[in-house]
């Protein structure tokens, strides 16, 4: 079994994570259809930094929980719990799209994504190349009161794989450019997982018939269309296809969500396990553990966290205050501001307002070193000053490469502008090929997403008359135009 085991480099000042197992090229494009506000089928395109920006109610909390469900459904084998914190998109019933009475609900809702094969790279890692994009696609409908995925399709090319779950079995089918065919999955793992309804069955069972098709175990295989029987070339080519998502060795493969708003700050914290939450409370633990355990670590993370509070004029120094002798005891979380030569004084959390709060789980996460591979952001500006809100923008941009993408929720024009022109200025190694602009407009019951591209210049291409529409008009209207 392979897992990620992360190592530093350092980019722009700011430590990155390199996987030296798994590595991957970031998710590419997600489609969408009858899901929430959406209900015609649309694609938006992802890019390492991927930014969704429109009016509130417009589906982006929901766009974000989707790309999570896909994520835990493609690389962890896990059903989505659409009620999962953050978010909580509700039963079936809240998240197939409803036109009201006269237009029903549908009775499914699809979702897919170009998802990069994980490639194996022993010693130096290497980063998956565009053709090795695989299509993830998934139809939802309802079990109970929960969506379930009952059809789950990989292709690339001529070749593919599709499971249908039944209530008491699953048929598989594969096919190649040669033929394609069907088995019922009558295994002790497929009769199980009826019962158990959490994970999916591996796709690997489609080329394990290889060895014993008529086996009572595994089902009869049942021709479909081309070549009566698959060859050792049609077996070769499922088993490379499915082998683009190994399940078991991805397992680290996880995903950070964050809460809108962030946990409160205390004045003293006492010691407790740094479990991760999406509203940042393990943060201060989290510190605290590195400054007691393992000090070069928390130098070098306490060098970082610096350089961001002065960037963003939140602070110049981070500091733990133990109040005992030994770890086991409360300890406080100080912060403090310099002016030119003289160092203020150290002030604690809960005296400084909520900015430094708010921002901390969020560059917390960015710059640990076991950090999650894809971030969901939303409101990362919650209670920052605009300089604060533009220095998050150029963090996101050195934050991200081909091992990490982050998605960002944002209403701040601040952030934004500030991501464009370092794209102009070159400020970082992110290119404009590498950011997206994904834009949520309201169309009577209905919500379109435009992806918006940038070119050298920071400009945004392909804008809608819609876009920024009321900053246009409250900037006329204040010109008396």
């Amino acid at each position: 079994m392979c897992c990620i085991v992360p190592f530093l480099r350092t980019v722009s000042g700011y430590a990155t994570p390199v996987s030296s197992g798994w590595t991957t090229k970031v998710m590419d494009k997600i489609s969408l259809s009858n899901f929430r506000c959406f209900r015609d089928v649309q694609t938006a395109r992802l890019a390492p930094l991927t930014l969704l920006v429109g009016e509130n109610s417009t589906g982006k909390t929901s766009f974000m929980a989707l790309i999570r469900a896909l994520w835990n459904l493609a690389y962890q084998g896990r059903v989505p719990d659409f009620k999962e914190d953050p978010y909580d998109l509700g039963s079936f019933d809240e998240i197939a799209h409803h036109r009201g009475a006269k237009g029903g609900r549908a009775d499914e809702f699809f979702v897919g994504v170009k998802a990069p094969r994980l490639v194996r790279a022993p010693g130096r890692p290497r980063v998956a190349r565009e053709s090795a994009l695989v299509d993830f696609e998934v139809t939802f409908r309802k079990r109970g009161t929960a969506p379930f995925p009952t059809n789950v399709r990989i292709s690339q090319e001529k070749t593919w794989v599709e499971h249908h779950y039944e209530k008491q079995a699953v048929r598989q089918r594969f096919g190649t450019q040669r033929g394609s065919w069907e088995a019922a999955l009558r295994s002790g793992y497929a009769r199980s997982w009826a019962d158990r309804s959490r994970t999916i069955v591996p796709f690997d069972f489609a080329y394990r018939f290889h060895r014993g098709v008529e086996s009572e175990d595994e089902g009869a295989l049942i021709h479909l269309s081309g070549k009566k029987t698959p060859t050792d070339e049609d077996f070769n080519a499922i088993r490379r296809l499915c082998t683009a998502f190994p399940r078991f060795a991805a397992r680290n493969f996880w995903v950070y969500a964050s809460a809108p708003v962030r946990s409160v700050p205390r004045r003293t914290y006492d010691p407790a396990p740094a479990e991760s939450d999406p509203e940042g409370a393990y943060v201060p633990m989290y510190l605290a553990n590195i400054f007691y355990e393992d000090r070069a670590k928390w130098r070098a993370l306490k060098v970082q966290l610096e350089k961001f509070g002065k960037q963003a004029g939140l602070f110049d120094e981070i500091s733990i205050r133990s109040l005992g002798r030994r770890d086991s005891e409360p300890f406080q979380l100080q912060v403090r501001k310099f002016a030119g030569k003289l160092k203020g004084p150290r002030r604690n959390m809960i005296d400084v307002g909520y900015g430094v709060s708010q921002a901390l789980p969020v560059i917390t996460e960015l710059m640990r070193d076991d950090r999650a591979p894809l971030l969901l952001l939303q409101q990362p500006e919650v209670h920052l000053h605009p300089s604060a809100q533009a220095a998050l923008g150029t963090l996101f941009c050195e934050a991200v490469g081909p091992n990490r993408q982050l998605v960002v929720e944002t209403h701040s024009d601040h952030l934004l502008d500030r991501v464009r022109m370092d794209i102009r200025d070159g400020a970082t190694k992110l290119t404009h090929d590498d950011v997206s602009i994904l834009f949520f407009e309201r169309n009577a019951l209905d919500v379109h997403i435009h992806s918006l591209r940038l070119d050298e210049n920071g400009n945004i291409l392909d804008v809608p008359d819609t876009y920024r529409r009321f900053f246009l008009e409250e900037t006329a209207r204040s010109l008396g135009i």
